[in-house]
């Protein structure tokens, strides 16, 4: 295939991990002063199969959880070492989430769900309720949230930390429905020292400042930058460095720079220079254009400079083989933002309208479902008005379908 040559010497390129796979699911940091726990994470080697498992399953919390309807089958099966805990507190928790208003069954839910749940004190969990109240102080929203996003809740310890980054975020002026997001979302970095966000923040706007952003509009920038992708928070400020000077080195203006920052939602800190690089090179031998040609394409589908090689290539040529050109693809780029099976689905839901897409626009196959689903809807819509109108044979419908624009960008 032509792609896998372009890419041969890519090959090498591990596939991009985005850092919010990495980040949504944090680890259970857990007061260190229970002997199962050491550092803040539960010890998963040999002393589980040796000294927990072999004295067999807490009969009081296998009791506790059946008592509130809890499905132990389903705890079994993901997180049976939680069985095994020679101190729990079922009745505490239960006590602690009915009082805020939570009912029997949303209660087991949360248990089974976030089974460790029981291994947190009344102490505990009451500090986290305290804290989260600081930016959720009504307790019929806060339990609504616990009821969503219990691990987030659960995933006691740090609140030193937590509430000094809870007091940084709302000085610098983040609404907390905002900080409320981060808490369920993304609460590894309230684990973080305040000053430590506080100097990867100031290094943001630093580098906004230098290129070419403006003191009016700083605030406004990190604000959004954050809402976005708080995830940022976690990287160092030598990496953000790093692939700003790679983007300048590589002829990007500095307000180009802040255009790809935003279209790209801070994501591009989780990048290095050596996987955007591959990327680069990867793109511009299958499209076939120069480095000012290649930077309009950046500019226009910053994906380009984001996925992998790997993930081009797939998409690629997954494209090709429903028989779309190279020449289609450079003319809307913005169509590789979607995964190769996505795209297959569109085409197939087109191709029944009589739309061909090798002579079509692939325009019709971007945007979000709710973006295609409106594309598709006004095609099928113009498909039964020329079919209705008798003198139209159904080779002018195909016609008029094929060379029809009708959805926007995403």
């Amino acid at each position: 295939m032509m792609l896998r040559r372009v890419a041969h010497s890519a090959k090498d390129t591990a596939t991009l991990v985005l850092a919010r796979s990495h980040c949504c699911n944090p680890r259970l940091n857990f007061l260190s002063s229970r002997p199962e726990i050491t550092n803040g994470t539960f010890l998963f080697h040999s002393t589980y199969t040796t000294d927990i498992k072999s004295r067999g399953e807490n009969k009081k919390t296998i009791e506790d959880l059946h008592r509130l309807s809890v499905d132990i089958k389903k705890i079994r099966r993901v997180k049976e070492w939680v069985l095994f805990q020679e101190v729990t507190y079922v009745p505490e928790i239960s006590s602690f989430l009915r009082g805020m208003g939570a009912d029997e069954p949303a209660i087991a839910g949360i248990l089974e769900r976030c089974p460790e749940a029981i291994l947190c004190s009344p102490a505990e969990v009451n500090c986290q309720r305290a804290l989260w109240q600081l930016v959720c102080p009504k307790e019929n929203q806060l339990i609504k949230l616990i009821e969503q996003f219990p691990d987030s809740f659960f995933t006691t310890g740090h609140h030193e930390n937590q509430k000094a980054n809870i007091l940084l975020f709302q000085e610098l002026g983040i609404k907390n429905n905002i900080i409320t997001r981060f808490l369920t979302s993304a609460p590894n970095i309230f684990h973080n020292p305040a000053e430590k966000n506080k100097h990867m923040i100031e290094t943001l706007q630093r580098n906004y400042l230098s290129l070419g952003g403006s003191d009016a509009n700083m605030k406004i920038w990190i604000l959004k930058l954050l809402s976005q992708n708080p995830f940022i928070l976690l990287g160092t400020s030598s990496a953000i460095q790093e692939n700003l000077e790679f983007l300048r080195k590589s002829d990007f203006t500095g307000h180009e720079v802040l255009q790809l920052l935003s279209k790209l939602k801070g994501f591009i800190f989780q990048l290095t220079p050596s996987t955007m690089q591959k990327s680069m090179l990867f793109s511009k031998n299958v499209f076939k254009c120069s480095d000012q040609e290649f930077k309009q394409l950046v500019l226009k589908c910053p994906a380009l400079l984001y996925y992998s090689v790997p993930i081009l290539e797939e998409r690629l040529e997954g494209l090709l083989k429903e028989g779309v050109s190279i020449a289609q693809i450079r003319e809307t780029p913005t169509v590789l933002e979607l995964t190769t099976q996505i795209v297959q689905y569109r085409i197939k839901k087109l191709s029944a309208l009589g739309y061909s897409i090798k002579s079509g626009n692939l325009e019709n196959l971007n945007g979000t479902k709710k973006d295609f689903e409106a594309s598709y809807g006004s095609i099928l819509l113009i498909f039964l008005v020329l079919i209705s109108l008798s003198a139209w044979p159904l080779a002018s419908v195909a016609f008029q379908l094929h060379h029809c624009t009708v959805c926007g960008s995403a």
